[in-house]
């Protein structure tokens, strides 16, 4: 029964890969465990134009789905279905003993972004930004600009890989990580 452990093992890898749910409107279903997915990064105040930043710096958290991010890890590509969560956190400078530095505190949204080639078939990627405690929401849309940002300056296949210290050697390896964008 050599076989028998390995093919329990690659069943219950696929069973539990937490997969986009979307309804008969093309909304995505929220995901439930976006913080037990795969850690990548975490960003304070990052503005991508001259324009932004106005306001209090938040925080930004990005996780993988942790098959898309095994997968990426074998391939330094994105599979279908994979998809990336961003947390966005407010912060705050002072509080208990902290008297210097930032933290993060309250959740200010989850953006999701999904990769799909079927249903975008654009670039093969969408984002959906859940707002409060939001359960489902609809694509931002092929023609926002998160699309048009994130296909020009993405490392690999529309997400930031360069700001993801633990994959940008992957994808150098792997030989997919976008030279145009380098640090």
């Amino acid at each position: 029964m050599k076989f028998a452990a390995p093919l329990f093992l690659l069943v219950s890898v696929a069973l539990f890969a937490e997969q986009p749910v979307l309804n008969k409107d093309g909304q995505l279903q929220r995901p439930a465990n976006v913080r037990e997915w795969i850690y990548l990064s975490s960003g304070l105040g990052m503005q991508y134009s001259a324009n932004e930043g106005q306001g209090p710096k938040t925080f930004t958290n990005v996780f993988a789905e942790p098959t898309a991010y095994r997968e990426f890890l074998k391939t330094g590509k994105w599979p279908e279905g994979a998809m990336l969560g961003m947390e966005v956190r407010k912060s705050q400078t002072e509080g208990s003993i902290n008297k210097g530095g930032n933290f993060q505190t309250d959740l200010i949204a989850l953006e999701v972004t999904v990769k799909d080639s079927k249903r975008f078939p654009q670039d093969g990627w969408d984002y959906f930004a859940f707002n409060g405690t939001a359960q489902t929401t609809k694509a931002i849309g092929q023609q926002a600009g998160c699309n048009a940002c994130h296909n020009k300056n993405a490392a690999v296949e529309n997400t930031f890989v360069q700001f993801y210290p633990t994959l940008i050697e992957v994808a150098r390896a792997k030989g997919t990580f976008k030279k145009s964008v380098e640090q």
